[in-house]
């Protein structure tokens, strides 16, 4: 693989290295196994936890150093989708 400046590119011999991993029912079985363990901590019995959501959001600005921005009332006139 190499950077030709406008992204990476791959040698035919990498290409055919990964026709035959695509190939493999083990890494197919064990990616399928990886998708069905993957843990989401805003889920909540398959449900969007809002307020762990925002607080992570809150808790992430806080860590980036993020500095809030005043909240702006929305006044809308023409609204459409």
């Amino acid at each position: 693989m190499r950077n030709t400046g406008k992204g990476f590119t791959l040698s035919q011999q990498d290409k055919r290295e990964l026709l035959e991993m695509s190939r493999s029912r083990r890494l197919r079985e064990d990616f399928r196994k990886i998708t069905e363990n993957r843990y989401n901590p805003f889920l909540i019995n398959g449900v969007v936890d809002l307020n762990r959501f925002v607080s992570f959001l809150t808790d992430y600005n806080e860590f980036i150093n993020h500095a809030r921005r005043p909240f702006r009332k929305i006044i809308a006139k023409d609204m459409r989708l």
